[in-house]
């Protein structure tokens, strides 16, 4: 009896080891319907020959990220940009958004799609796109939005603050995310001053919400989101979506609507703030202060994409 239990204790002892040392089981990622699996040829729209012309993605992938980011930054930073981008390319692709304007896969318009500039590409680029070859960034089975921006301001939006976007949940998005890129961004990003004449402005405000605002005698931020961003200003008697001002009235201009002043002075609407884009998704500048802290490409991208896969395509 003394020996059987001594056994039986053995035994569980050793089911105990075993269970603590065997690696967990990772769940099977689910593939993306239609996706390629082996590199793809895409067509490509020059917007500035007004031609179109077929290039193998990769290569087009190395003119983005070149485009995107300083090609002399860090290489994980540069990775991390490639696999956004690509990410951006396939899901755009499949939308065939840019089909219905040019028919074709992409374009080089910024205003369409994505950066392109083949001629700042260099070693350091190239390696980060061969790196990361193939890979993608995919939520339950299918591409995520690929959105990027330059600067955050030291803390990431959801789409519908950022970009006002509320046609699919973007659950993947991580919002409130702080990344601490205001200490290694450029000046400009930390803080910056617009000075828009209220002509434009009042044109701006008609473009979007089909409404006159009258006499633009004050502006006042209606509604912040979580991160503090702008999502509602009132202009005179309107009130319009401040992501969609922000276009509206030249988004190099207006930098962000992480906005920490908005009057009127004379003829001018005035506003200042910090950060350079949307925030949301990737955050480039934060993307670059993470890789010169060693972080890997896809610890970054988890920074900024919660419960995501990265796939790889094809080799």
């Amino acid at each position: 009896m003394r020996i059987l239990k001594k056994i039986m204790i053995l035994l569980m002892v050793l089911l105990l080891v075993w269970g603590c040392t065997r690696a967990p089981q990772r769940k099977p990622v689910d593939p993306v319907p239609g996706a390629p699996d082996k590199e793809p040829t895409i067509s490509l729209f020059v917007k500035e020959q007004g031609i179109t012309k077929d290039i193998k993605l990769e290569e087009y992938l190395a003119g983005v990220v070149a485009a995107e980011m300083e090609p002399t930054w860090p290489n994980n930073a540069l990775a991390a940009q490639a696999i956004v981008a690509r990410t951006f390319t396939m899901e755009n692709i499949q939308t065939g958004r840019v089909k219905e304007l040019h028919g074709t896969d992409a374009s080089t318009d910024v205003q369409e799609f994505q950066a392109y500039d083949p001629s700042r590409i260099n070693d350091n680029v190239l390696k980060a796109v061969e790196s990361t070859r193939g890979e993608v960034i995919t939520y339950r089975g299918d591409y995520v939005k690929g959105w990027f921006s330059a600067c955050d301001g030291g803390i990431s939006a959801s789409a519908q603050e950022g970009l006002a976007y509320f046609k699919k949940p973007t659950n993947y998005i991580k919002a409130g995310a702080r990344d601490g890129c205001l200490a290694v961004t450029v000046p400009e990003n930390k803080h910056w001053r617009a000075q828009i004449p209220l002509t434009r402005v009042k044109a701006a405000v008609q473009e979007i919400s089909g409404t006159d605002p009258g006499r633009i005698g004050e502006v006042n931020i209606a509604e912040r989101g979580p991160s503090g961003r702008a999502t509602k200003i009132q202009i005179g008697s309107a009130t319009v979506s401040g992501p969609q001002l922000r276009l509206a009235l030249g988004s190099e201009e207006v930098r962000s609507m992480l906005i920490s002043r908005a009057t009127v002075e004379g003829s001018n609407l005035v506003l200042e703030g910090k950060g350079f884009g949307h925030g949301v998704g990737l955050c480039q500048w934060g993307a670059n202060k993470m890789a010169q802290d060693g972080k890997e490409p896809q610890d970054i991208i988890r920074f900024y994409y919660r419960d995501v896969d990265i796939q790889k395509l094809w080799d």
